[in-house]
């Protein structure tokens, strides 16, 4: 897989859990106002982050046949990526107003 791969996998795991009222697409949640919660689509957002960090390590470890060791920086750093790519799919959900 090259960067660029990952990169477009990333967007878009970072924003499905803003165009869904389900939860991961398939469980209906049981709320009155039938719209999915800020808190649901934060959860899915760190459970996407994991998801896609762990085919990353996958695509690395089966490319060169060996992970390379990170520190902090590197979580930090792709973690505020990863808010970053969400940003469109939460003004979407959140921001924009639409119009009745």
């Amino acid at each position: 897989m090259t960067n660029w791969v990952l990169l477009g996998i990333m967007f878009l795991a970072a924003n499905l859990p803003w165009f869904s009222d389900k939860l991961f697409y398939m469980v209906p949640l049981k709320t009155t106002n039938k719209t999915k919660n800020l808190g649901w689509c934060l959860l899915e957002l760190v459970i996407l982050y994991f998801l896609v960090g762990a085919l990353a390590v996958y695509a690395e470890h089966a490319t060169f046949g060996q992970v390379s060791p990170q520190g902090w920086e590197f979580y930090a750093v792709t973690s505020f990526l990863f808010l970053v790519f969400a940003f469109p799919g939460f003004v979407y959900k959140v921001l924009w107003k639409k119009a009745i």
